[in-house]
């Protein structure tokens, strides 16, 4: 008996202390029903609840955990992090290890800054693209999600889309007024909004591969588009690789697809589970950054040696021989495993998986857009979700999130989790 009594209990409370019970929508379980788990411990791939339930882990804190929870490696070099202090303020030597480790590792990147969130480093993004090209207007894509800042909510994924929410009250009509969007995958879509708009658009901003409608990966040749149409109209191209830096491949999407950037975001693995993001590009575009440039931005923890610890480690292990090879191995025995044994129960489903990121849709269309994905059917998917995690499966809880395998996942895992997966499905 999947029991979840004193989940209910915390979460009843928590719906009279914070709206909808939880510090970020998609955590409420709304779009897939049921009552969410509370967590009490994590451990490589492994969850607890707080009703000592355990589950294996294909969220891992929406990305980070790329090495597993609780890391021993991680873990030590945070204790002796936490020795000397928990937030400075000033410079410290972390920044410069892990700086030199992002730059040496991503393609477009010659400089970067560090923030506090992947939210805060689009933010500063697309200040820093108005500043460099003197334009106001960018476009972004249907269903690509750049955290919540009011220019981005504009058909945003993500949480949004979850949820089933228009764009979002409290965002003023006037700062979406700049805010271009285009279906994902849609190069012509993009040509005609730069013929529309010649000398306004500062530059396009997007998750190479999205994972915010789901799992969406880039058609043939539409990254490589981009790419030319921002350098024939003098724009900026912005990879938003929050979630794909350092989980796809060791230098993100870019060096995956080989199409590089003028600027990069990044956030999640760069922290091992610490709070942190950050944005970096071209010499010439992050010198007009302050205080080397008049482009303000700060921020008080921005830097801040626990996460540049955590970061740092977590990066070290990721570079070890054979690491890659593995995650993108296990992955695709995953995705493999799920589409046989949902076609074999009678299913309509597809999806993929790069490195170490995945995602499974319920519909028999190929998805290339945000409006394919919104085809797949999510009341089947809510009770795949349940009926996975009543067995001991942690998905993400929404049709329009993708999924994350860890270096700590093992054979045995993968393999329970398809055989678990054959059961709920033929019980759909």
């Amino acid at each position: 008996m999947f029991n979840t009594s004193k989940s209910e209990e915390i979460f009843a409370a928590a719906g009279k202390l914070m709206p909808g019970g939880v510090s970020s929508p998609v955590r409420a379980f709304r779009s897939v029903g049921g009552q969410p788990i509370v967590f009490d411990r994590v451990k490589g791939a492994y969850i607890w609840d707080v009703d000592d339930n355990q589950y294996i882990d294909y969220v891992g804190s929406w990305g980070p955990a790329i090495c597993g929870h609780t890391h021993p490696e991680v873990i030590e070099a945070l204790h002796q992090a936490l020795e000397k202090g928990t937030s400075f303020g000033a410079p410290s030597l972390q920044e410069n290890i892990l700086a030199s480790m992002v730059i040496e590792m991503v393609p477009s990147i010659e400089m970067v800054r560090f923030v506090n969130s992947g939210t805060e480093a689009c933010m500063s993004v697309l200040r820093l693209m108005r500043a460099y090209t003197s334009r106001e207007k960018i476009i972004k894509f249907e269903g690509c999600y750049h955290g919540h800042a009011d220019m981005f909510l504009v058909k945003a994924g993500s949480g949004v889309a979850t949820l089933g929410l228009p764009d979002s009250p409290g965002v003023p009509k006037t700062t979406t007024q700049a805010t271009l969007t285009a279906p994902y995958n849609d190069l012509e879509a993009v040509k005609t909004l730069f013929k529309n708009n010649p000398q306004e658009i500062a530059g396009v901003i997007l998750e190479p591969v999205v994972g915010n409608a789901g799992f969406i990966t880039p058609d043939a040749g539409f990254l490589e588009g981009l790419r030319e149409l921002t350098e024939e109209y003098g724009a900026l191209l912005v990879f938003d690789e929050v979630m794909t830096g350092f989980r796809v491949s060791s230098g993100g999407a870019q060096a995956k697809f080989g199409v590089v950037p003028d600027l990069t975001t990044l956030g999640k693995v760069i922290g091992g589970g610490l709070p942190v993001g950050a944005y970096g590009g071209k010499k010439e575009i992050m010198s007009l950054v302050a205080p080397a440039g008049p482009m303000y931005q700060a921020g008080t923890l921005s830097g801040n040696p626990l996460a540049m610890t955590a970061g740092i480690k977590t990066l070290e292990i990721l570079q070890r021989p054979g690491t890659y090879e593995y995650l993108e191995k296990i992955t695709k025995q995953l995705i493999d495993g799920l589409l046989n044994v949902s076609q074999q129960a009678g299913h309509q489903v597809t999806g993929g998986s790069i490195g170490g990121m995945f995602g499974l849709f319920f519909t028999g269309e190929n998805v290339h857009n945000f409006a394919d994905a919104q085809k797949s059917d999510v009341v089947k998917f809510a009770r795949f979700h349940r009926g996975m995690l009543e067995r001991g499966v942690y998905l993400a809880p929404s049709q329009f999130e993708a999924g994350f395998t860890s270096v700590a996942h093992t054979n045995e895992d993968i393999e329970k989790t398809i055989s678990t997966a054959k059961d709920v499905l033929n019980s759909l």
